[in-house]
């Protein structure tokens, strides 16, 4: 018995990406922060942004982001890193101090890219920090924990599979409100392949899929290495085998139909949202953004992807 292959219309892709896009979440970092005049320049009021913490960092500066997002009407969400805590009073500490100074009711826990023999203190994994309880003595009842559609250097898939389904029991016997969160990648497949895997172990969380913002292919292979991501950076190396093409700018156009297609499909598809990793600037990958959240984009002929109406250099 043969199963008929669903026929595509641009009208019944373009609803699906619609729906994926249309609450999208970004990021920034300290850093990269103070290259940002006024985050309303870029961003909806009410927008999730995450504030990423990286190792050796001073917490101060994510409490100082956090409140300048909140003072400019965007929704702060902090990244607690397990590895990079000294102990348990300083994660108290920060989780007080971002609550009452920058009004947070949301958070990311992980564990942080920090090798065993550098962990700072008694946590080495996201479930450590969920099971102290701090999360909901501060009233943090939305927490997003780590996804890995291609693995993770840091952890073997058996632990990844282990810890998913922990995760996913905390959820069902707590009222607190996880989701899945994952690191970028470049192509739908292995995404797609992923999310089946887990919905067949059991998975119930929903996915807030990472996405590659706007950037030239030269960014984006160095954010792929420092970041660990698969098999999927091939879809990149391919490309960058013509120098001409390493100052090209990229979107994540063609990934985006792949999982509006699935989405469409699969009733059972576990992926929300959208996290769009702005590793070519927040402007650029916005702007790219809202035009795609609006439906203003061109399919190509075979509907296997688009561009938006405004070129965005």
């Amino acid at each position: 018995m043969t199963t008929a292959t669903k026929t595509h219309t641009a009208d019944s892709i373009l609803a699906p990406i619609q729906e994926l896009m249309a609450n999208f979440t970004a990021e920034t970092t300290p850093a990269s922060s103070k290259k940002v005049e006024d985050f309303r320049q870029h961003l909806k009021p009410g927008t999730d942004v995450y504030v990423t913490f990286l190792p050796g960092s001073d917490f101060k500066d994510t409490v100082a982001v956090c409140k300048r997002l909140r003072d400019e009407e965007m929704r702060p969400i902090p990244h607690f890193a397990a590895r990079s805590i000294p102990s348990r009073d300083t994660l108290e500490e920060n989780l007080k101090a971002v609550v009452e100074e920058a009004g947070v009711d949301r958070v990311l826990a992980i564990a942080g890219g920090v090798a065993d023999k550098e962990i700072v203190g008694p946590f080495s994994d996201s479930m450590q920090l969920l099971e102290t309880g701090l999360f909901d003595k501060y009233n943090i009842k939305t927490i997003g924990v780590a996804g890995h559609p291609e693995g993770s250097p840091d952890m073997s898939q058996e632990a990844i599979g282990k810890a998913l389904a922990w995760k996913n029991s905390f959820a069902e016997r707590t009222d607190a409100d996880l989701h899945i969160v994952t690191q970028f990648c470049f192509e739908a497949a292995p995404i797609i392949a992923w999310d089946k895997a887990i919905q067949a172990e059991g998975n119930k969380l929903p996915i807030h899929i990472g996405l590659p913002g706007l950037a030239t292919i030269k960014t984006l292979l160095n954010f792929a290495r420092i970041s660990g991501v698969g098999p999927s950076m091939r879809f990149l190396t391919r490309q960058a085998m013509n120098v001409h093409k390493l100052v090209t700018v990229s979107d994540p156009n063609k990934q985006l139909v792949g999982l509006a297609k699935y989405k469409a499909e699969d009733a059972n598809c576990g992926i929300t949202n959208v996290h769009m990793y702005p590793l070519g600037g927040l402007r650029r990958t916005a702007a790219w953004a809202y035009e795609v959240a609006k439906g203003e984009i061109e399919f190509d002929k075979k509907l296997d992807g688009f561009k938006t109406r405004t070129k965005i250099e």
